[in-house]
């Protein structure tokens, strides 16, 4: 799978990532710091309850929160009390009954299901991440939710009907990399819920065959709606358009659109003029369906967009013909989110384009825009803060088409630069070390080297001194992603330097367990760490003995560990879950093919299927 290229961004797994409040050791849930239990309070505390739940109120990050119920028992009890939005950063956590019975209250729910390399397909299918048992025990316990985001989670058409069932002021419901559903049950979703204000799918994924795929469109209530997002650009399967059309036309709150590519740019431009006030679009074909009709649908589209002055993101773009760009100029000054992430357009196609793109904050692109094409973004996008650069062929013999010359150009054009994520095949310790000088707010630096152990280009030199540079001169780093050629001295520089770091993956990079011993040693923050494809074994696992209940949690796959390594790990945090999943029936026993170790509060789960070894 590709890497989520949503408009709803990575970002709660991105730079400021919190501690979520379901963790051993964070003593807000956890009995290791001795929370206390959520007894009723004596009566002579009452009053001052009142009071500090009426200050708590105004506290919305959840690291303060969590914070202020660990001060005493009253400020625990006062916090769940007033906790309306619920983040849980993974299912297996917490049980559904125990959130349920602390925050009773809770409006809003973030969940979050397999570990993030499942985007990577890295994880097996059938791996878990059920949301059934949190629909079911939501049904009951919170009669009032109004909100759900799901990421990663295998959800049925049963949830969806059941939560449309439950919940009668259901406004917003977000799945984002989830599984298991069919237009079946977005059609229940849509008819029973009258109130709903969002309906977002994110990269989602399902099949069906053209036989079983259902009208859910024409199922939305046929009075005015209270719809504000529509989103599915990841379906596979056409939509009725009429109905679609009808209820654009019946939603006047609408301001963030994304339809998917069976939509075509005549019916595209229909939609805009109903809906001039939308905000965010996702444009799905970008192209005339029929031959000779380009000039005709050229210039409708051109009217549309002009008339669409509130335009602020446009993304999409799956099918792109280019004589069709010259049509978003008229926005363009007031685009801060562009993404051409599925478009394989050139520099030449681009460069038209950006050059009217002076307020530009957010620019997702394939890699076939070459380094001409960043350079053209550099030049002109002076206040960009994330970029992101996607492969169009992401296998390691792939040789690219960007490279040490695009982030240089980056770095110099774009000095308030905040995150990036770069796939390329050539890169030098130069550019990184440019980049870290010239754009030294960085929060996020992800820096894919596809191919294993990839030098400095033009040095041939390993890539730690340009990774260390990053951590060193970049002090409000808290997402790293290395790769490339890298030797023990980078993880040294890593350990020393990144002490904000939180998030931090591995691939293809070390040369002994002393490594990994380095992170786990020097970095206190740090939350996820994923591996893959490293030379770290079990004296690389156990230094981390002493950090991994503070942790959300440790993915390792085609390293060099044991069983018996794990099965230390196991027996020394029994609060720890320690999983060993198997992609073959008949791998070696001793050998680990893949770790996933996870905290929390209700011990190992109970649907693990049978290549998943629980210690």
């Amino acid at each position: 799978m590709r890497e989520e290229r949503s408009d709803m961004s990575e970002d709660d797994d991105g730079g400021g990532e919190e501690k979520d409040s379901w963790a051993p050791g964070l003593g807000v849930a956890g009995k290791s710091r001795g929370a206390p239990d959520p007894l009723p309070p004596p009566l002579c505390d009452q009053v001052l309850e009142n009071v500090i739940e009426n200050v708590l109120q105004f506290l919305s990050s959840r690291r303060d929160r969590n914070a202020a119920s660990l001060v005493c028992r009253s400020w625990y009890r006062a916090e769940a009390q007033t906790r309306r939005e619920l983040f849980i950063g993974n299912c297996y956590a917490v049980s559904p009954r125990r959130a349920i019975d602390r925050f009773r209250c809770v409006r809003s729910l973030v969940l979050k299901g397999k570990p993030r390399f499942a985007d990577f397909g890295l994880v097996p299918v059938g791996w878990g991440a059920h949301f059934s048992p949190w629909a079911s025990a939501m049904a009951a316990g919170y009669p009032w939710l109004e909100k759900i985001c799901l990421k990663r989670m295998s959800v049925t058409d049963d949830d969806l009907s059941l939560l449309a069932l439950s919940f009668p002021f259901f406004k917003g419901l977000t799945l984002i990399c989830c599984d298991g559903f069919s237009t079946a049950g977005l059609a229940v979703f849509a008819e029973k819920c009258r109130h709903l204000r969002l309906l977002d799918l994110i990269e989602d994924y399902f099949e069906e065959e053209e036989y079983e795929v259902v009208d859910w469109i024409s199922k939305f209530p046929q009075t005015t709606t209270s719809l504000e997002t529509l989103g599915f650009d990841c379906l596979l399967s056409a939509v009725n358009f009429e109905a679609l059309e009808a209820l654009i036309a019946r939603s006047p709150a609408l301001r963030q659109l994304r339809v998917n590519h069976h939509v075509t740019v005549d019916q595209l431009r229909r939609l805009m003029v109903l809906a001039p006030q939308l905000t965010h679009l996702g444009t799905g074909s970008f192209r005339s369906p029929e031959e000779g009709e380009g000039m005709e649908h050229e210039a409708h589209l051109v009217s549309a967009f002009a008339a669409s002055r509130s335009l602020v993101s446009l993304s999409g773009f799956r099918e792109v013909a280019p004589q069709f760009l010259p049509a978003i100029y008229p926005v363009c000054s007031n685009i801060t989110f562009l993404n051409f992430s599925f478009a394989e357009i050139t520099a030449e196609e681009l460069k038209p384009v950006i050059r009217h793109c002076h307020n530009l904050q957010n620019f997702w692109v394939l890699d076939t825009v070459r380094d001409e094409g960043l350079q053209a973004v550099a030049a002109t996008c002076k206040d960009l803060r994330e970029l992101r650069v996607f492969p169009l062929d992401a296998t390691e013999d792939s040789e690219g088409f960007v490279s040490d010359v695009g982030l240089t150009a980056i770095s110099d054009g774009c000095r308030k630069l905040q995150s990036i994520l770069y796939f390329c095949q050539r890169m030098t310790n130069k550019a990184v070390l440019t980049m870290s000088k010239n754009c030294q707010e960085l929060v996020v630096f992800r820096l894919c080297i596809m191919g294993r152990h990839l030098p400095d280009h033009h040095t041939g030199e390993p890539m730690d001194e340009g990774f260390g540079a990053i951590v060193m001169n970049c002090k409000k780093l808290t997402r790293l992603a290395v790769s490339g050629l890298l030797t023990d001295k980078a993880f040294g520089y890593i350990g020393k330097y990144g002490k904000s770091i939180r998030t931090l993956s591995v691939a293809f990079a070390g040369n002994s367990d002393m490594g990994l011993r380095y992170v786990l040693e020097g970095c206190p923050k740090l939350q996820k760490l994923e591996i893959r494809d490293s030379p770290f074994g079990d004296a690389a696992l156990l230094s981390g003995i002493h950090h991994y209940y503070n942790m959300r949690f440790l993915w390792m796959s085609s390293c060099k560990l044991s069983h018996r390594g794990c099965e230390d790990v196991a027996r020394r945090l029994p609060h720890l879950v320690v999983e060993v999943i198997r992609d073959r029936p008949e791998a070696d026993d001793e050998a680990v093919e893949k770790l996933y170790m996870y905290r929390s509060l209700v011990g190992r789960r109970n649907d693990a299927p049978p290549f998943v070894k629980i210690l």
